[in-house]
């Protein structure tokens, strides 16, 4: 039997930071739950938190696997991202990589 799904999510703090985090809630659900500092070792100091970005994956190894991946980027593959800008992803990470190798 297959697990649910869940969603991935990323919040705007009120630092100008980025939080990405997973949940099998209501993405809204959550969302207010860090605002009111539930379960929320990161955004706790960091609230108001604004959700800016979140999609649902019907597998929760796909869930997980993409918050894994997405909780890596630079900030500027992360707002790629939210402004559904796909096509600047794959070079945003070859800059990403191209940085490392160099240094």
């Amino acid at each position: 039997m297959q697990a649910e799904g869940a969603s991935v999510y990323i919040l705007l703090c009120a630092d100008g930071s980025y939080y990405t985090g997973l949940t099998r809630k209501a993405v809204e659900t959550r969302v207010s739950e860090h605002n009111l500092g539930i379960n929320a070792d990161y955004t706790m100091r960091r609230r108001p938190g604004k959700l800016v970005w979140s999609e649902y994956f019907e597998l929760l190894t796909d869930a997980i696997a993409t918050e894994r991946r997405v909780k890596g980027w630079s900030r500027g593959k992360k707002e790629a991202l939210i402004r559904g800008d796909y096509d600047a992803l794959p070079a945003l990470a070859a800059r990403r990589i191209k940085k490392q190798s160099s240094s």
